[in-house]
């Protein structure tokens, strides 16, 4: 985590960004704190917006429920010796589907796949994220065509490893998904694994996979 000094000043820009108009800065704004989370960029942009709003924003944005939290934190953590550097690692991925209806495209993923809405930014909305767990998908709205190529009918979009996969997949089957390929288990599959494979209203396909038991 950066020092304090340093959260300070993100704190400002935060602030200064709003003050100027920056529209980016409206969906961190509603991602972080709760109290905006149903309004729209305009709505946002013309809400007052604190120091004190900008300082929680940060706060949350490293886990804290507050500033206070977080200069109590910073200040733990400032007592504790560094690890001693080692190699970069790689701590998650966001896979970005493109789609010609962000509308559609979101209702899909959370009436019938069970994911929540991170973010939507524009109006209308042409870029956002949904989420499930730790799992993070982009979509990003597009004039057509999207999807796959009909020469290509198992290109995959994003590969998604789940715990207990097969409730997983009965719990889509009452949600009334549609299946690309049902519960399989491939011959490269170890003992208790397998995948099934659903495809969103443009043609992206998604795989779930993992243990089934």
């Amino acid at each position: 985590m950066p020092n304090l000094e340093n959260l300070k000043k993100q704190a400002k820009r935060f602030v200064r960004w709003r003050r100027e108009g920056k529209y980016t800065v409206a969906a961190a704004i509603r991602e972080r704190l709760p109290r905006f989370a149903g309004m729209t960029d305009a709505q946002i942009m013309a809400h007052p917006f604190r120091l004190a709003d900008a300082q929680e924003l940060i706060a949350r944005q490293y886990g804290f429920e507050s500033w206070p939290a977080l200069i109590e934190g910073s200040a733990t953590m400032s007592t504790t010796p560094a690890p001693s550097p080692g190699r970069p690692v790689l701590t998650g991925a966001e896979p970005q589907l493109f789609v010609t209806d962000m509308d559609r495209t979101v209702g899909f993923f959370t009436e019938q796949l069970g994911f929540t809405v991170g973010f939507l930014y524009g109006e209308p909305a042409f870029y956002g994220q949904v989420r499930r767990d730790a799992v993070r998908l982009n979509l990003r709205c597009v004039d057509g065509p999207v999807g796959r190529p009909a020469d290509e009918e198992d290109l995959l979009s994003a590969s998604i490893t789940v715990d207990r996969l097969k409730a997983l997949f009965r719990e889509f089957q009452e949600r009334g998904v549609a299946f690309h390929q049902p519960l399989t288990r491939e011959p490269w599959h170890a003992e208790n694994q397998a995948q099934f494979i659903v495809a969103d209203p443009d043609g992206n396909l998604l795989l779930f996979a993992g243990r089934t038991d």
